[in-house]
């Protein structure tokens, strides 16, 4: 199926390992020209060559989202050598997992203001153009209890955030998703290193998924860029789970 992102203009924050990295990837599989921000250069700039392998546009810069100006210089930059914005994907995350002032502070730093700032700077651009799309990458922490309090309630905050700013955006044509992973292991990431470290508590996750496994950074790519794409025109305000049936509730 032709998605229709040939030559499209993509931004992801945190693009540079695990779901990022592989969105990005799928987006440039697709055609579409991709900038990518993170905070180490190494693995930044392997996945920059990664991508333009691929023969597309790419812009890469090392930013910590936290950092308004940072993050301000990233999109300024990459609209700047990319021509346009036609979808933001915020996904980089702070992984505040510990309850306290720290834990509390990276994750709604990263995770939520992060996402809301860059919302705030690339609307108005969507809006000139004629249209866009932001995904927030949330998590099925935010859908019920279990997870650290201050991960889950930074999740939780993506989903409403991007519900009403779907509703605010739709008459300029920009449509607002939620994609929201389960247990996902990629290399280097949290589940590889529970496999290593914790392993009753990493089979006892492997359990409580129907399909016997956890998710791979590439399965929750193809879903974001479906979402992204024109294919999925008439999806706004929606939360996308991408877990193997793990999250067990109605909604």
């Amino acid at each position: 199926m032709d998605l229709g992102l040939l030559n499209k203009v993509v931004v992801i924050t945190g693009g540079s390992r695990g779901i990022g990295r592989a969105a990005a990837l799928g987006f440039a599989a697709e055609g579409a020209h991709v900038a990518i921000c993170a905070r180490g250069s190494e693995a930044l700039e392997a996945t920059a060559r990664e991508l333009a392998a691929s023969g597309v546009k790419v812009h890469a810069q090392t930013a910590d989202v936290a950092k308004p100006v940072e993050l301000d210089a990233f999109l300024e930059a990459a609209r700047a050598a990319l021509g346009r914005i036609d979808v933001l994907v915020n996904n980089a995350s702070g992984f505040g997992t510990s309850d306290d002032e720290k834990g509390w502070s990276a994750s709604f730093e990263v995770d939520v203001m992060a996402s809301v700032r860059a919302s705030w700077k690339v609307a108005p651009w969507m809006k000139e153009q004629g249209g866009g799309v932001i995904l927030h990458i949330s998590s099925t922490s935010a859908l019920e209890a279990g997870s650290p309090p201050a991960y889950a309630a930074a999740k939780a905050a993506l989903i409403s955030h991007s519900k009403t700013l779907a509703v605010a955006l739709a008459g300029a044509g920009i449509r607002v998703n939620t994609i929201a992973p389960g247990s996902i292991e990629f290399p280097g990431g949290m589940w590889e290193q529970i496999r290593h470290g914790n392993r009753p508590f990493y089979d006892a996750i492997k359990a409580s998924i129907p399909w016997g496994r956890l998710g791979t950074a590439e399965e929750v790519a193809n879903a974001i860029v479906f979402a992204a794409s024109p294919r999925a025109s008439w999806i706004t305000g929606v939360v996308l789970s991408i877990d193997g049936g793990q999250h067990k509730g109605n909604l």
